[in-house]
């Protein structure tokens, strides 16, 4: 199944479910809010996506880090513990179906059958 993960309240996430609700395509929902990714799912993403398409460094939360925890971005622990305080730096919608992971309104597991 796929699973779409990011914060309900985000105007791209409301655009990925309207898009997924009206194709009629099954998905589960994890609210970073209620649910912070895991340390290995964030491996998986970063191992997938790398941490330039993974983290939103033109956001809020991004200009609002320290240069100490921006400097966290080029290690890979310290970035999964960062991500997991803050999943908000993490783009959404993210998109996981089997090892196939997405993120954005432009993903094709949007629209995929």
């Amino acid at each position: 199944m796929l699973l779409i993960a990011g914060i309900k309240a985000c105007d791209s996430m409301k655009k990925a479910f309207a898009r997924l609700d009206s194709a009629g395509i099954a998905y589960s929902f994890q609210d970073f809010k209620k649910t912070p990714p895991s340390a290995e799912q964030l491996q998986t993403w970063l191992g997938a996506l790398g941490t330039d398409v993974l983290v939103n460094k033109r956001g809020t939360t991004w200009r609002q880090l320290s240069d100490a925890d921006k400097a966290k971005a080029d290690q890979t622990e310290a970035l999964i513990t960062l991500l997991q305080a803050k999943p908000s730096l993490i783009k959404r919608p993210l998109l996981q179906q089997d090892d196939q992971v997405t993120v954005g309104l432009e993903s094709a597991l949007l629209t995929a059958a």
